[in-house]
């Protein structure tokens, strides 16, 4: 800029220097004029040179709004974890420190009734009917014994099936014909003559049933206690 003005100050001296010197007449430069004419040039220069040197700013980004149409706009959605089912443990403490004694009477194993067929034959025992377990009988006293059987085979008993001992105390009985015939799942009774021994104490008979060849089913008890004399009955 201060080249620029220096220039024109120079060329304004040289002018006035050149018109001094010319012996011509020539019209009078009213120096008002001149002076505005010089300053115009100097401002048009200032303003061209300033316009030269301006450099524009980089133009800001403008933010871009997507708009979705309704149809496209995703909800967010959330999984939420399964309900989990409480779980209660209950603990009942037993009170006192030692070991447990089991009383009363322990449980025995059940026999599978289908092991005991030989054969077509097989026998399920059903109840006592006569002389249940334990019954008190006079020494020396004959007595009938009565078991309640089902023929749970798939052959009937004939006549010549017998009640064999295979154990214990005989108790006075022998081998006895049912004389009968029971057919398959037929309820029916079989039936012993025994005696007392002579001596008192407690005594107990195992008995199966016999097709003449082999035993088969259930084994039938007899447990009595004999005793001097037979307790009498209370009416």
């Amino acid at each position: 800029m201060k080249k620029q003005l220096t220039s024109l100050l120079i060329i304004i001296l040289i002018m006035s220097i050149l018109t001094a010197c010319t012996g011509a007449e020539t019209p009078t430069q009213d120096p008002n004029a001149l002076m505005t004419s010089v300053v115009g040039t100097m401002v048009g220069a200032f303003f061209a040179t300033q316009t030269a040197m301006y450099s524009p700013p980089a133009p800001l980004p403008t933010a871009t709004i997507m708009v979705l149409p309704s149809s496209t706009i995703i909800y967010p959605t959330a999984t939420l974890p399964p309900t989990l089912t409480p779980t209660y443990l209950y603990f009942s403490p037993t009170p006192g420190i030692g070991t447990i004694t089991p009383t009363g009477t322990l449980s025995t194993a059940t026999v599978d009734g289908g092991a005991l067929a030989v054969g077509c034959n097989n026998l399920a025992f059903i109840r006592d009917v006569t002389i249940p377990a334990g019954t008190v009988i006079e020494k020396g006293q004959d007595f009938k014994k009565t078991w309640k059987v089902q023929n749970t085979g798939t052959c009937d008993w004939v006549y010549q099936y017998s009640l064999i001992p295979v154990g214990g105390d005989s108790l006075g009985g022998d081998i006895t014909k049912i004389q009968k015939v029971v057919s398959v799942w037929d309820w029916s009774e079989l039936s012993l003559q025994l005696e007392a021994p002579k001596k008192p104490g407690t005594y107990v008979s195992y008995w199966r049933l016999s097709n003449g060849q082999s035993e088969f089913g259930a084994t039938l008890t007899v447990s009595v206690v004999v005793a001097d004399a037979a307790p009498t009955a209370t009416p």
